[in-house]
């Protein structure tokens, strides 16, 4: 079986349970945005050298394929993906992020203003995956509005995403994690 397939070949692709659509939908560039976004998660974890950390980001990027895995379903077929044996979102996932946020919430991190990135590589890459995770946010953000539901769950953990590595930025100015 070859990884080219060609039926992607007239500008579509398809969603997980078969339905084909332009490579423009508001979906794919949804699945797309967080497909990028646990590339750049995966470039903070290579540079983190705490071990909590690197646990913390391995776990957000199962959580990211996941949540891409549902949002990649046509709205027809979300009941189906719910039964299925798919990894989902769940409610613990957000309580890491939440209780990941508290911790460094409590460190006391000096911050004014707008940040500037780049003090190191670590803050950076850590920098990259927010701006990623807030693309990500937008992009599902506007398909309720295209009428694909989504559990409110997925925009709560995105937000919360973004504001973890926002945090893990700031806490890699100061030093190693």
């Amino acid at each position: 079986m070859s990884i080219a397939t060609r039926t992607g070949d007239q500008g579509t692709t398809g969603l997980l349970h078969g339905q084909r659509v332009p490579k423009d939908h508001p979906q794919i560039e949804a699945v797309g945005a967080f497909d990028e976004l646990n590339v750049e998660v995966g470039a903070a974890r290579m540079l983190a050298t705490d071990t909590d950390t690197r646990e913390l980001l391995l776990g957000i990027q199962r959580s990211l394929v996941a949540l891409m895995g549902e949002v990649a379903c046509a709205e027809e077929d979300a009941e189906r993906h719910s039964r299925s044996n798919f990894a989902r979102l769940s409610p613990e996932d957000l309580g890491v992020l939440d209780r990941a946020l508290a911790g460094l919430e409590s460190k006391g991190l000096k911050f004014d203003g707008w940040a500037t990135p780049g003090a190191n590589p670590l803050s950076l890459a850590f920098e990259r995956a927010r701006v990623a995770a807030r693309r990500a946010e937008r992009r599902l953000a506007v398909l309720p509005g295209l009428g694909r539901s989504l559990r409110p769950l997925l925009l709560q953990w995105t937000n919360r995403l973004s504001d973890l590595l926002w945090l893990l930025a700031r806490e890699a100015e100061t030093g190693p994690s």
